[in-house]
């Protein structure tokens, strides 16, 4: 099924869930004795993250795979230009075009954080443009890419952060997923500014669950999001130790945001499980009990 097509004639929004490969053997472990519960709440479709220089290319095809294996949900595999050679890149595409992937997220991509002397290759794409550019001339995938409520931490301006946007989606860009927020006023602002300027492809408000502090802090300092003040006094009021009370602070403060998105008449939901399926079936469960979500 074409992704673009899951928005025609749709009165409610979308879900999606997001995953990433699992970095070691009991990671591995958890995650696959997580994924039944989530895939049988049968998102709209489930995208499975690629690391920074490729570092997890083997790891996202492998989830990729067992993903397309063990449901008939639509997967999207996220691409990273960033450091990958030519021959590296159609490798890839080629292995996700042969697993069934008929839907792509095109990003940048980051230096690997961990390795300090990683050189990308001389003749590796730039910007996530020039990988639109080069899988529309060769491939026959959709391509959705990621947008910035607050601006991409490296944009001059919100300004040229849109602009870039806006070509992305008229070289073929079909969908937008966001960057995570915690102050719905972001994203509601960043879709009007995406509306006047022309771009009318859906736009996926990216929901991030508060799991813990020290996650919350790296994840919003590294990407740039604003924690905003009144959630910091909330969060402050929360014993460092407690764990359940925070897990669950996190859930109501997701199924808030997601309840007031859903007013504003978005197109999808797009959750961050980070490989935790606990949080998100509570988010899910109680939207759907509201009637926010419909049910499967």
């Amino acid at each position: 099924m074409s992704l673009k097509d899951l928005w025609i004639g749709r009165s409610n929004p979308t879900l999606s869930f997001e995953f990433f490969p699992p970095r070691d053997e009991a990671a591995a472990a958890r995650l696959w004795e997580s994924l039944p519960d989530l895939v049988a709440l049968k998102p709209d479709f489930m995208s499975v993250t690629f690391g920074a220089g490729g570092s997890t290319r083997d790891g996202s095809r492998q989830l990729v795979r067992l993903l397309k294996e063990t449901s008939d949900i639509e997967v999207v595999a996220y691409v990273a230009a960033y450091g990958l050679s030519p021959d590296d890149l159609a490798v890839v595409l080629r292995d996700y075009r042969e697993l069934g992937v008929e839907s792509l997220l095109c990003v940048r991509g980051d230096k690997p954080r961990e390795m300090i002397d990683y050189t990308p290759h001389p003749e590796s794409l730039s910007y996530a443009c020039d990988l639109i550019a080069h899988i529309r001339g060769r491939y026959n995938f959709d391509m959705g890419v990621a947008g910035y409520p607050e601006g991409h931490i490296e944009a001059e301006s919100i300004e040229s952060d849109l602009e870039f946007l806006s070509y992305k989606v008229q070289l073929g860009a079909c969908y937008i997923i966001s960057q995570f927020f915690y102050d719905n006023k972001f994203f509601f602002r960043f879709v009007e500014r995406c509306r006047s300027a022309g771009i009318t492809v859906p736009i996926l408000a990216g929901i991030m669950p508060i799991y813990n502090l020290k996650l919350l802090e790296n994840l919003a300092g590294f990407c740039g999001a604003t924690i905003p003040g009144t959630l910091q006094s909330e969060l402050a009021k929360i014993p460092p130790d407690d764990k359940k009370t925070l897990s669950e602070f996190g859930v109501q403060f997701a199924v808030k945001q997601c309840r007031d998105l859903a007013a504003f008449g978005i197109d999808g939901l797009h959750i961050y499980t980070m490989n935790r399926p606990r949080s998100t079936k509570r988010i899910v469960d109680i939207l759907r009990s509201e009637n926010v979500l419909p049910s499967p």
